[in-house]
């Protein structure tokens, strides 16, 4: 493996809907297939919220009401790309040094009238510092960006 493919990890998906639902389905359901027990909060999740504009975060708010802010939109560019940091240490804790912190970009590409490809690349992982390799491990694993595309991809069948 070489330095470059280390430190990214790369995942795509084909949905069964034209690129402007996919990325809406994406940006608006993104609490439908985030799975519930990603939480960095001290209280079930009630809601996960993505605020779809450069510069909103993505957000867990707890059914206590607290909040964990965990993504800053960095990139919003519908229908076709959005990038959103990753603003979670190797320690699975809120980290709030954005030089710390990894990016994940996501693009939609038509290919089909009614078929999206969605190639999802999480990148600059080092950036966490030591012990960054854990959070590759983590998003790279079945229960990381894996069960995330296989959540969202499920949305469509459930909708049709």
């Amino acid at each position: 493996m070489t330095e470059a493919t280390a430190v990214v990890v790369r995942r795509q998906i084909i949905i069964p809907a034209p690129i402007e639902r996919a990325f809406t389905v994406f940006t608006e359901r993104f609490g439908d297939f985030k799975p519930p027990e990603h939480n960095l909060l001290g209280a079930p999740i009630a809601e996960t919220v993505f605020e779809p504009k450069v510069g909103g975060h993505i957000y867990d708010r707890a059914t206590d009401g607290t909040e964990c802010r965990w993504a800053r939109v960095l990139a919003y560019e519908p229908p076709d790309r959005l990038v959103f940091s990753w603003d979670i240490s190797p320690r699975w804790q809120v980290e709030t040094n954005p030089d710390n912190t990894s990016e994940v970009e996501v693009r939609f590409t038509a290919e089909a009238p009614d078929l999206t490809r969605v190639e999802l690349e999480h990148r600059h992982l080092d950036r966490h510092g030591p012990g960054w390799e854990s959070v590759r491990d983590g998003v790279a694993h079945d229960e990381g960006w894996p069960l995330y595309l296989d959540r969202y991809a499920a949305l469509f069948t459930q909708d049709s």
